[in-house]
């Protein structure tokens, strides 16, 4: 899948994805472009079923972060089953249901610019809620900044016509 591919599709699943779940500013927190930008960076939005060092999905949710998120499941499945937390994370709705409910119990501002945005939560997720404020890894920070400012481009430019 080439990249474009593979950011449509990531933007796709964010975009119906937050439809289906953006009905509550405070308990969604976070955007779909958001949801996008962070697909994209951590997996390329490779919707392949995976786990790699225990993390798993688009958005490489780990077994931690689905607990403290209320280990949420598919629809009749128990949260005891053995396969409960993979066969969440690798669903692209039910892994972002479980980030923003992730969001919703450790939502602060990071960067200390005095909000709680996308910036913050994509640290958050990627370098857990009490290391939010160290320095992202470049190769990933690069991707997710970069996505970021794509997609608020092409909005400009939406806007424009």
């Amino acid at each position: 899948m080439s990249k474009n591919s593979s950011l449509l599709l990531c933007l796709c699943v964010a975009l119906t994805v937050g439809v289906a779940v953006s009905n509550s500013e405070d308990k969604k927190p976070i955007t779909e472009t958001c949801l996008g930008c962070m697909c994209e960076a951590l997996s390329g939005c490779n919707a392949t079923a995976i786990c790699v060092n225990g993390a798993c999905g688009i958005f490489r949710l780990t077994w931690d972060q689905w607990v403290d998120s209320g280990r949420l499941t598919l629809p009749g499945e128990s949260p005891l089953s053995e396969n409960s937390f993979t066969n969440c994370a690798n669903d692209p709705y039910c892994a972002a249901d479980t980030l923003q409910s992730y969001m919703v119990k450790y939502g602060q501002d990071c960067n200390n610019d005095e909000r709680q945005d996308c910036l913050d939560y994509n640290a958050i997720h990627y370098m857990g809620p009490f290391n939010c404020q160290a320095d992202m890894p470049y190769t990933y920070e690069s991707i997710f900044k970069r996505c970021i400012k794509r997609v608020q481009r092409e909005h400009q430019q939406q806007q424009q016509q």
